[in-house]
């Protein structure tokens, strides 16, 4: 999509998906083998690190979240990049919610985008954040025949008024 968007002429851009994930992972408390997720690229002229955490505080403070960290992190495709945590009470720690980071320059420049422009990108889960809101201390409880039909009666459909 960015190689296609340089080839019309640059224009600022947003892209959002939400998808399944499928990981082969061990299944524990806070890992599921397979799992949705946020995913969101932000194209403009002059983008910073500040608008990427920016972006993510308003994202996760919609869904209810406010105590987030970000920790230095290594991928390959952007730099710098950050891993999101959010702070569980139910657990008593901090859980990664997602990660994200910044297209390096490199990898932009071969699909002709100008030189001043620049991506930020992140993959966010959405059972860890539902995790964290609803108390749930064991993320094995949000599917499969373990559900708990409470939680489906008590809890209201989230609106986000996007």
């Amino acid at each position: 999509m960015l190689y296609k968007l340089a080839q019309e002429g640059f224009r600022p851009a947003k892209y959002f998906s939400i998808d399944r994930v499928f990981r082969n992972e061990a299944v524990d408390r806070t890992h599921l083998a397979e799992f949705h997720q946020v995913e969101g690229l932000v194209c403009d002229r002059g983008l910073t690190l500040g608008d990427l955490i920016g972006t993510l505080r308003e994202f996760f403070s919609r869904l209810g979240l406010t105590k987030l960290r970000f920790k230095p992190a290594f991928n390959p495709y952007t730099e710098p990049s950050m891993e999101i945590f959010s702070y569980s009470e139910q657990l008593g720690k901090w859980i990664e919610v997602g990660n994200s980071g910044m297209f390096r320059p490199e990898m932009l420049e071969p699909m002709g985008l100008p030189p001043d422009v620049r991506v930020i990108a992140w993959g966010l889960s959405l059972e860890r954040p539902t995790m964290i809101l609803y108390g749930i201390d064991n993320i094995r409880d949000l599917f499969g025949h373990k559900v708990s039909l409470n939680v489906v009666r008590t809890n209201p459909i989230c609106r986000l008024g996007w």
